[in-house]
């Protein structure tokens, strides 16, 4: 698997030190952040290399930024819902903030607000 776990741990590696959560294109011109494209390497990775892809996602939660951390847990969460929720669970209490795209429309949310917003939405 050589060049993939250079892959997989570049893209883990960009999620890790995120300032960003987005998940599409942003701005007028919807483009995609290189964190998103990081976000889509390591969804794809969970699916076809789910082991190996897992414990990079386990590692992030653990020791991502606060958007790192966001989005190991939105991964965690869309291929184990139990461990996604325990999760957001964990990230509940954390006040640090991160920057938020929809779209052309910019933000920030603490991982608390996120996390509960999440777990909200069950």
């Amino acid at each position: 698997m050589g060049k993939k776990d250079k892959e997989l741990d570049a893209a883990v590696e960009e999620l890790a030190k995120a300032d960003t959560l987005a998940f599409g294109g942003v701005g007028i011109a919807s483009t995609l952040l290189p964190e998103t494209e990081a976000y889509r390497h390591v969804e794809r990775a969970l699916v076809e290399h789910p082991e190996e892809a897992r414990k990079k996602v386990d590692w992030l939660l653990k020791h991502g930024s606060p958007a790192g951390k966001a989005y190991a847990a939105t991964l965690l969460d869309k291929v184990d819902r139990e461990a996604g929720r325990a999760a957001w669970e964990r990230l509940r209490d954390d006040k640090r903030e991160f920057t938020t795209f929809s779209g052309c429309v910019m933000g920030r949310a603490t991982l608390r607000e996120y996390a509960t917003e999440r777990l909200a939405g069950d």
